[in-house]
């Protein structure tokens, strides 16, 4: 995912990081400086999905302006399963029936 907030606030007039953590406290989301200039900087590591909420509702935007998908990013090789998991249990599979089982008596 590319994190877009600098564009989507300079479409809203918020130049500086520092405008805008202002407005985010004034809607209860207070931010750290250091947070904040993650934000405004680089791509967060870790977001709320209810501090997402307010920075949309402070920017007027949809989430989709805010993360905007890189497919060309995601590796589409899959790797063997037993080299992922080495010690996992070999899979079980069923053995075929002749007969339906009764139920107990």
């Amino acid at each position: 995912m590319h994190w877009n907030l600098r564009l989507v606030a300079a479409k809203k007039g918020i130049w500086k990081a520092t405008d805008l953590q202002r407005s985010l406290a004034e809607y209860g989301l207070v931010i750290s400086s250091a947070k904040m200039s993650g934000l405004w900087s680089g791509q967060p590591l870790s977001l709320k999905l209810k501090d997402l909420d307010v920075i949309c509702v402070v920017l007027d935007c949809e989430i989709g302006d805010l993360l905007i998908p890189e497919p060309e990013m995601v590796s589409w090789s899959v790797p063997d399963e037993r080299s992922r998991w080495p010690n996992a249990c070999p899979p079980v599979i069923p053995r075929p029936r002749g007969h339906d089982s009764l139920p107990p008596e």
